[in-house]
Order: structure tokens, then sequence, then C-alpha cells
């Protein structure tokens, strides 16, 4: 560290600064507001990484939360193309408000790349047990929305992930796509769900959705699916009005 940087403090350690007075959630609203303000001047890539963290506290009251939180992500797109890899890095790094990521890539990335993203990223965190699901949920959900060959596939594995929550995510993302893919892989993961209600009950909607026949699986599908669903003659799920 150089004398200037030990005078006047060096920039990481002002962002370091900055960064805990943004997320301070129970600190007076203009204090943050302030620290929102100098690292937006700063306007660094690690000046916006530590902006980002503000996403990640619910400030009280919530209506001054929510209405940070709308500063925070207009000013971020100002930046534009400079935004990209700092708002990437958040995503990458951060296991919690992965929504506003996302909500953030979807102005800055082409529709090809935010899936392009959203496939790598669940391939790397992979169906396994997690203890917040949150970030595999918010990304196989905003994969449903979206349109890509790329996507059926990377959803299927998270059929058997160990958080219902996430099953749940998977059966209603492949139930938009209507893949004719992801037919064998929901039928079993209806079959499999016995004890999971939630789960089995989503997964009888995908397959409504789809209209996917349950050849194969048809003597199981009907014995579990919930009451008002039934598989017609022509092997459907259908719903009774």
């Amino acid at each position: 560290m150089g004398l200037f940087d030990f005078l006047s403090g060096s920039p990481e350690k002002k962002i370091k600064g900055l960064q805990k007075k943004v997320t301070e959630k129970y600190g007076p609203p203009e204090n943050r507001q302030k620290g929102l303000d100098q690292l937006l001047d700063l306007g660094t890539p690690e000046a916006l990484s530590a902006l980002m963290m503000r996403f990640t506290v619910n400030a009280e009251p919530s209506i001054t939360d929510a209405e940070e939180k709308d500063y925070v992500y207009a000013a971020i797109l100002r930046f534009e193309d400079e935004a990209i890899e700092p708002v990437k890095a958040f995503l990458r790094k951060s296991d919690v408000a992965t929504s506003w990521a996302l909500k953030l890539l979807a102005k800055l990335l082409s529709e090809a790349d935010v899936v392009a993203l959203c496939v790598d990223l669940l391939g790397k965190l992979g169906p396994e047990y997690t203890r917040d699901p949150e970030k595999k949920t918010v990304l196989v959900s905003t994969l449903g929305d979206l349109k890509d060959e790329r996507i059926t596939p990377a959803l299927v594995p998270f059929l058997e992930d160990p958080s219902d929550e996430v099953r749940i995510a998977a059966a209603a993302a492949l139930g938009k796509q209507k893949d004719e893919r992801s037919r064998e892989a929901i039928l079993k993961a209806f079959v499999d769900s016995h004890d999971r209600a939630r789960v089995k009950a989503t997964l009888a909607d995908t397959l409504l959705a789809t209209g996917f026949g349950v050849q194969g699986y048809r003597e199981k599908i009907e014995a579990g699916l919930p009451e008002g669903y039934f598989v017609d003659k022509a092997g459907v799920v259908k719903k009774r009005e």
C-alpha cells in the first residue's frame, strides 16, 4: 500500500465500508442512500458488485426497502454493458437475490445468453442437496418462461432434486416447455413422488398441460392421480369439470 492509500484509504477499503453501510438493514435510510450514491459515483466493477449486495438484505419498513432496491436496479441498468460482468459475478457467487440479478440480465443480455448462463449455473449446482434451494428454484423457473432447445435437458435432472420446492419448479417449468423429450422423466417422477403430495399435484398439472400420454405407466399414474384427475381412453391425463 502506498503513502496516499495509507492516508486516504484504499479503494478496496472504501468500497468495503460502503457495502457495509448499504447493507445495514436497521440503520437510517438516509445513510444507506448516501452509501448507494457513493458507490454509483465510483462506478467501478467492484463498486457495482458491492451495490448488488443491497438486494441481499431486507430493511424496514418494507416500502422503503422496495424503493431502495428499485433505485439500485434502475441505477445499475444505466451502466449498460459495463454492468454485465459484475451482475454475472454476483449471480455466480451469491445464493440469494438471484431473481434481482436475473431481472437485470434479462435487460442487459439476449434471451439466448440468459439461457446459456442459467443452464451453465444449474449444471454446476446439480440436483444435489443445498441448505437453501432458492437459487436453483429461481434459475429453473426463469428457464421455464423462455424457449430454447437447451432448456428441457437442463431442467429434467431437477425432477429428482432433494428439495420439493426445486422439484415443483422443475415440473411447472417443463409443463410450460411441452417438450416431448421430458415425457418419460415426468412420468417416472410422478410415480416416484408417491410420498410427496405437493410434487405429485404439480406433476399431475404438468401432464394435464402437456397432454403427454401415460403409455408404459398408466396403471401407476391412475392409482396416484389426485382427486378430480383421470386418464382418458387415449391415455392422456384430464381433469373433471
